[in-house]
């Protein structure tokens, strides 16, 4: 098992920076992948990006060129620079752990809140 903690969230104006971190209670190390999702109100859940234990980084495309998704595996901590944020990145943010194959087990945190005001 994986537990997972995010921080790093707040209130922060339009063109703002925030950066997330989700420490991991192990070794991140093998695991498949880290991901962040983030749910607005109303809307899914959805991936934002995501980053596997051999250094691919994928993002969607709303993010792209603004966020950037790291890891530290020395520290068990998956990170999350977001620059130039806009009021529709406003939303929970989740940190999420792909583990195992077949069968594959997902880990999730408690959530941050990012807010960002026009």
């Amino acid at each position: 098992q994986v537990q997972l903690v995010e921080s790093g969230g707040g209130l922060v104006q339009a063109g703002g920076s925030l950066r997330l971190s989700c420490a991991a209670s192990r070794s991140i190390f093998s695991i498949n992948a880290m991901c962040w999702y983030r749910q607005a109100p109303g809307k899914q859940r959805e991936l934002v990006a995501a980053i596997t234990s051999g250094g691919t980084k994928n993002y969607t495309d709303s993010v792209r060129g603004r966020f950037t998704i790291s890891r530290d595996n020395a520290k068990n901590t998956v990170y999350l620079q977001m620059n130039d944020l806009k009021p529709e990145d406003t939303a929970v943010y989740y940190c999420n752990a792909a583990t195992g194959n077949s069968p594959t087990y997902y880990y999730w945190g408690q959530g941050t809140q990012v807010t960002v005001s026009s």
